[in-house]
């Protein structure tokens, strides 16, 4: 269940194998990183949690081995395409 829901900024780094994540859209307030090595998954969930999301059509999943992030996109092919960028990254982070 999430608590609340909190606008957060994500930068692919793959120069860091990373998603940076920061509070504010300028990019000064970073709050954490999800590095591409500790990404288990990268689904759609209309089942579960989608439902108390701002935007449940758009809302996605990353599972790392310790959280599970929700990620509410601005519209569906952006959501596509962070979802496929996402999951492109990871497995090419297990191919090294």
């Amino acid at each position: 269940m999430v608590k609340t829901w909190k606008k957060r900024w994500f930068l692919f780094d793959m120069d860091h194998r990373r998603l940076a994540y920061y509070t504010d859209c300028d990019e000064r307030k970073l709050k954490g990183v999800i590095y591409f090595q500790a990404i288990e998954e990268v689904y759609y969930d209309h089942l579960r949690t989608a439902t108390s999301s701002p935007r449940p059509s758009l809302t996605f999943c990353v599972k790392t081995y310790d959280r599970l992030f929700f990620l509410v996109a601005n519209n569906a092919v952006s959501m596509r395409i962070w979802m496929d960028v996402i999951v492109t990254a990871t497995d090419e982070h297990c191919r090294y």
